[in-house]
């Protein structure tokens, strides 16, 4: 089972950025999405930008993912 998580842009040098949630950065590639912003939502999975979300769906899918994480820690 794959899981991809949405993380905000905070910063783009080409194809390379750096995409944060909850106080936690990754350098990601954005190979797949050459239309993506600074501030926007995607999908991260193993380090690839593999869709562009927008804000209301990534905060829903956080919110449940720390609700999951909150049941098993």
């Amino acid at each position: 089972m794959c899981l991809a998580i949405p993380m905000k842009i905070i910063q783009i040098d080409g194809v390379q950025a750096v995409a944060e949630v909850d106080g936690v950065s990754r350098q990601v590639r954005l190979d797949l999405l050459p239309g993506v912003g600074l501030g926007d939502y995607v999908l991260i999975h193993a380090g690839l930008a593999i869709a562009k979300v927008d804000a209301v769906y990534a905060e829903e899918t956080l919110s449940l993912l720390r609700s999951l994480a909150d049941e098993v820690y």
